[in-house]
C-alpha cells in the first residue's frame, strides 16, 4: 500500500495534485499504455514514493512538475525482457541512446559501463545457484541472467533478462529507507549493484562447497574419480568469472570518470560494492586454480592407473610366454628332438611349465606388478 496525499508530509502533499495550466503546457503527451514487459513505474519525491500507477510519460511529467516546485524527484521504471517496440517507447520518452537500447533488447552482453552524454548505462550479470543432490548428478550448477540500468538525472530504467534476479525486494528495501532513496537515481543503481554483488558472494560460497566435495573424492584412497564433474565445475567457474571480473573496470570508471554525475556520498557506497566485487573475484580466481589442480591430480591418477594396468598385462604376458614357448618348441615337426621317446617326458615338461609360471607369478607379486 502506498501513502495517499493526506498521509504524506505536508511539503509533499501539493506534489500529487493535478498540474496547473502552465505546467501542463510543458508536459509530454501522456499515453496510458501498459505492456507485459512493464513491472513497475513509480515517481519518488524527497525519498518517498508517490501514490498512483502512471505511464512513462505521465511519470516524467510528474517529475518535472515536482522539480518546478523546487523538490528533488525521479522516476523508476522496471521492465522485464521487453521487445524492440516496448523498449523503443521508453527510449523515446527518456531519450536513451539507440546503441544502448539495442543492447538492452538483445541481451547477452558483457558486464560494462558506458556513458551517453549525461546518461550512464550499466550492464550487470546476475547469477543463481541451481540446487542439486551431488555434483556428479548435476547438469548445471550456476545459471545467469542480466540487468541493464539506464541512469539519468531524474530517471532510472532497469531492464531484466532471465528467470531470476528480480528487483522487487530491492525496490521495497529502498522504499523503506527514505534517506537512501533521497540520494537520487544513482542510489538506486548502487542498491541494485549491491544486491547483485551480494549474490556473487553467496553463489561463490556454495560453489566452494561443491569443490570441497570433489576434493574429498579426488584425494580419498581407493575411490574412483570421474573427471566429468570437475570439468562441469570448471565450466561453471569460468561462467562466474565472466560475470564478475569485468565489473572491476566498471566500478573503477564510476569512481574516476563520472564524478560530475555521481555524488560523493553515493560514490562512497559504490566503493563498498567494489570491495565486495573484488572479494568475489578473488574467490572465483582461487576456485579456478583449485580446479586446475584437481584436473591435474585426476589426470595423474588416471595415468598411474594406466601404468598399473600395463604392468599387470605385461606380467601376465610374461607368465603365459613360458608355456607358450615350450609348447611351441615341442610342437615343431622334427624327428630328432630330446626326450621324445622317454616315458616321463610329458609330465616333466608340464612340471617345468608350471614351476616356471609359479616362479614368475610370485616374482611379479613381490615387485607389486600383480
Amino acid at each position: 500500500m502506498f501513502p495517499g496525499p493526506d498521509a504524506l508530509p505536508e511539503v509533499l502533499r501539493p506534489l500529487v495534485r493535478e498540474p496547473n495550466d502552465t505546467q501542463k503546457s510543458n508536459s509530454l503527451p501522456v499515453q496510458e499504455v501498459r505492456h507485459d514487459a512493464l513491472v513497475d513505474c513509480a515517481v519518488y519525491a524527497e525519498g518517498l514514493r508517490l501514490p498512483g500507477q502512471l505511464s512513462y510519460a505521465a511519470a516524467l511529467n510528474k517529475v518535472r512538475e515536482i522539480e518546478m516546485l523546487g523538490h528533488e524527484s525521479f522516476v523508476w521504471v522496471g521492465l522485464r525482457e521487453p521487445d524492440t517496440h516496448q523498449m523503443q517507447e521508453v527510449a523515446d520518452i527518456f531519450g536513451l541512446h539507440p546503441l544502448a537500447v539495442e543492447d538492452a533488447v538483445c541481451a547477452h552482453q558483457r558486464p560494462k559501463l558506458e556513458r551517453y552524454d549525461d546518461t550512464l548505462f550499466l550492464v550487470l550479470k546476475t547469477v543463481n545457484y541451481v540446487p542439486h543432490e551431488s555434483v556428479v548428478a548435476a547438469r548445471q550448477i550456476v545459471e545467469t541472467g542480466e540487468i541493464m540500468i539506464f541512469v539519468g538525472a531524474d530517471f532510472v530504467v532497469t531492464v531484466r533478462h532471465g528467470e531470476h534476479g528480480g528487483l522487487s525486494a530491492v525496490r521495497k528495501r529502498m522504499e523503506a529507507d527514505s534517506q537512501q532513496m533521497r540520494l537520487g537515481p544513482y542510489a538506486v543503481m548502487h542498491a541494485i549493484a549491491d544486491d547483485v554483488v551480494d549474490h556473487y558472494l553467496e553463489v561463490s560460497a556454495l560453489v566452494e562447497a561443491d569443490i570441497d566435495s570433489i576434493e574429498e573424492v579426488a584425494f580419498a584412497p581407493g575411490r574412483k574419480l570421474d573427471v566429468e564433474p570437475i570439468y562441469l565445475l570448471k565450466r561453471e567457474v569460468v561462467e562466474l568469472r565472466r560475470c564478475v571480473n569485468p565489473l572491476s573496470g566498471a566500478f573503477h570508471r564510476m569512481q574516476i570518470e563520472n564524478k560530475d554525475l555521481i555524488s560523493k556520498e553515493v560514490r562512497r557506497y559504490l566503493r563498498d560494492v567494489a570491495d565486495h566485487q573484488s572479494e568475489a573475484a578473488d574467490h572465483i580466481n582461487s576456485y579456478d586454480d583449485m580446479l586446475n589442480s584437481l584436473i591435474q591430480a585426476a589426470l595423474a591418477r588416471v595415468g598411474m592407473q594406466q601404468n598399473s594396468d600395463m604392468r599387470k598385462i605385461s606380467a601376465w604376458a610374461g607368465i603365459v610366454a613360458v608355456p607358450t614357448m615350450i609348447a611351441g618348441i615341442y610342437g615343431m615337426n622334427f624327428e630328432f628332438m630330446p626326450e621324445l621317446k622317454w616315458h616321463w617326458s610329458y609330465p616333466v615338461v608340464v612340471g617345468i611349465m608350471a614351476t616356471s609360471c609359479l616362479v614368475l607369478y610370485f616374482s611379479f607379486r613381490k615387485v607389486d606388478w600383480l
